[in-house]
């Protein structure tokens, strides 16, 4: 029988579809019993047009038959079969697609789901196999013809044994075993039962293969006997095409400990359906709390994409953005190619547009637990709140509007979470801003100096404890009209008028002393001030500038941050009505050496306070005894 070349450009297009399209071979599976469930839609699709054939749903299966002895492993179907005109056509020309002629032609019709589109599912095959056969007899046709090939070089369609029934046998043998790939591990049971859980489960029709198992011989207590039973190895329906009303709670949440591997219930359920310019199914969760490695870069975020029931890839990172990267689950679309690379879903217009939904899906769900369950809610903060907060600040701000109702932070008004919009509802008549302190916890915030002012003036504090937080607050700018303000802040706008004449009038009154301490300082704060923020307490630090104390330490503490410090502007703030700062005044008088010790001593007291490290321990250790034996 003479060899018919391929048409196209064949050996380079097997080529580059062995190499490039799928990037795991144990993926031919997938790809051939695919191309078996649509062979048995075209045929049903037949009986429910023609009404005539004589078959219905129940006859129609796949079967998997291994063969270990000759290598070989046969994949078989009872669908529609393909004439050899058909064979020549569909399987002679690499990328023709009779699945998507079939779709076109029946286009009209909604409930079609034929999953091959592209046409090169089948050739995945030479990734495992140097020689494919094709046995098909065509429905309502009475010859059966064989498809062979052994590559890019050409194949042969002659006629063969008649099959009992329509359909089609793709024949494969393996290819030997290497030291990096073993092939006969594809004729195993196990491997084969596992590759169709993961694969091909929600397949539609019944996919069975002999399986050998053992059982006791009749009449015997301790001797075995081997027996050969046909075993269904697809689940066959998926969850997420059932309706909402039919499953239970216990039900979505084993299929979401099965599905994930996790041990605990899911924080909640999110089961969707889309129809429009993509159409698709979605079931996603909330995990109870975050994965070990969730904040690690070893974590790997996205949903689990099918087609049709097909599974394309494991994680789609494409269907999360990263501040919803907590969510597992899963997306089925009708829209999407089985056979589709990486790179290709990457530009495919339907994947952002499902993409799109299923971020507002899990932005509106968030806002519903925010406002009815609010404990569940909080419980949820405390494991990914972080992550919400990475993504206002993310993309310069690009999310900040999508996500600032969905933030909660401590504050001085109690032990309780508070969002902005609830803050701003207590915020007081006279209250110009939104006042935050930042700090490692909320105790050490609450102990801040600079909060004194303003909680004297009974306004309340955000506490920011989280490395984020002061980075997401500054991209928000502003909540409702109210700008953000730092109990840090240069100004923080709390004096009277008579209260700012005064404290100009002693700024002035002790300019040559302030001048003196900054310099005593030699370089390390930007200025000495008198503090409107101060009460009980003599000195604090603030900042000037864009970067804060709580910044610098974020940056500091980043990969690769030796080689470049960030440094803020530093400024010693002293109380002008506390008796330190009398006891500076007479020192400037008398004793300046002495005073250029105590600027040092406020100095590193202040770092203290501010939850920074000082810059010599020893010098302030003894600089506290000299004091101390005077």
């Amino acid at each position: 029988m003479p060899i018919k070349p391929f048409q196209a450009e064949s050996k380079h297009l097997l080529d580059l579809m062995i190499h490039s399209i799928y990037t795991h071979k144990e993926i031919f599976l997938r790809e051939l019993i695919s191309n078996a469930s649509d062979a048995i839609d075209k045929l049903y699709y037949k009986t429910l047009s023609e009404e005539n054939t004589g078959l219905n749903r129940d006859d129609f299966a796949i079967r998997i038959v291994p063969d270990k002895e000759n290598r070989k492993l046969t994949i078989s179907d009872n669908g529609c079969g393909m004439t050899r005109e058909e064979l020549e056509t569909n399987l002679g020309t690499i990328a023709k697609s009779g699945s998507l002629d079939f779709k076109n032609e029946f286009e009209k019709k909604p409930d079609i789901e034929i999953i091959g589109q592209f046409g090169v599912g089948f050739y995945s095959a030479f990734m495992v196999s140097d020689h494919v056969a094709a046995v098909s007899r065509a429905f309502g046709g009475d010859e059966t013809f064989r498809w062979e090939s052994h590559g890019a070089e050409g194949y042969t369609v002659e006629p063969c044994e008649k099959r009992e029934t329509c359909g089609t046998d793709i024949i494969i043998d393996l290819k030997p075993d290497t030291e990096d790939e073993k092939y006969g591990e594809y004729l195993d049971a196990y491997t084969l039962r596992s590759l169709i859980k993961k694969y091909s489960d929600y397949i539609r029709y019944p996919i069975r293969m002999n399986v050998e198992k053992s059982r006791l011989k009749e009449g015997s207590k301790d001797e075995y006997e081997s027996y050969t039973e046909e075993e269904t190895l697809n689940s066959m329906v998926p969850l997420w095409r059932k309706n909402k009303n039919e499953i239970t709670k216990e039900q979505y949440h084993q299929f979401y400990k099965d599905k994930f591997m996790d041990y605990e219930d899911p924080a909640r359920v999110i089961h969707m359906y889309t129809e429009g310019v993509a159409t698709f199914h979605a079931l996603m969760y909330l995990p109870a709390r975050a994965p070990y490695d969730f904040y690690t870069k070893e974590y790997e975020k996205g949903l689990q994409l099918y087609s049709n029931g097909v599974l394309i890839m494991d994680k789609c990172a494409d269907l999360l953005p990263d501040y919803f990267s907590f969510v597992r689950g899963l997306v089925d679309s009708q829209d999407l190619s089985l056979n589709i690379s990486r790179e290709m879903l990457q530009h495919d217009r339907r994947l952002t547009v499902i993409a799109g939904r299923v971020e507002k899906k899990i932005q509106s769900e968030l806002e519903s637990m925010l406002k009815n369950e609010r404990e569940d809610y909080e419980k949820f903060f405390r494991n990914f709140g972080l992550q919400l907060k990475y993504g206002v600040y993310q993309d310069f701000g690009a999310h900040k509007d999508a996500l600032k109702d969905l933030l909660l932070f401590h504050t001085s008004a109690g032990e309780k979470y508070s969002t902005l919009a609830e803050y701003v509802a207590r915020m007081k008549e006279d209250q110009k801003y939104i006042y935050y302190a930042c700090g490692e916890t909320v105790q050490k915030v609450e102990l801040l100096p600079q909060t004194e002012a303003v909680k004297d003036h009974g306004y309340e504090i955000l506490y920011l404890t989280d490395p984020i937080d002061e980075f997401a607050v500054r991209v928000l700018e502003k909540y409702q009209d109210k700008e953000f303000k730092s109990v840090s802040a240069d100004d923080l706008d709390l004096e009277t008028e008579e209260e700012k004449q005064e404290a100009a009038k002693k700024v002035e009154e002790n300019k040559d002393m302030l001048a003196f301490l900054k310099d005593a300082l030699n370089g390390k704060v930007k200025a000495v001030v008198l503090s409107n923020k101060l009460k009980t307490h003599p000195v604090c630090l603030t900042t000037s500038g864009a970067i804060s104390m709580e910044m610098e330490k974020v940056l500091n503490s980043l990969p690769n941050a030796e080689q470049d410090k960030v440094k803020a502007q530093r400024v010693l703030e002293i109380n002008a009505n506390h008796p330190v700062f009398e006891k500076l005044t007479k020192l400037y008088d008398s004793d300046r050496e002495k005073l250029k010790t105590y600027a040092s001593l406020l100095y590193t007291q202040a770092l203290l306070i501010e939850g920074a490290p000082i810059d010599d321990p020893v010098a302030f250790s003894n600089q506290i005894c000299s004091l101390m034996t005077e």
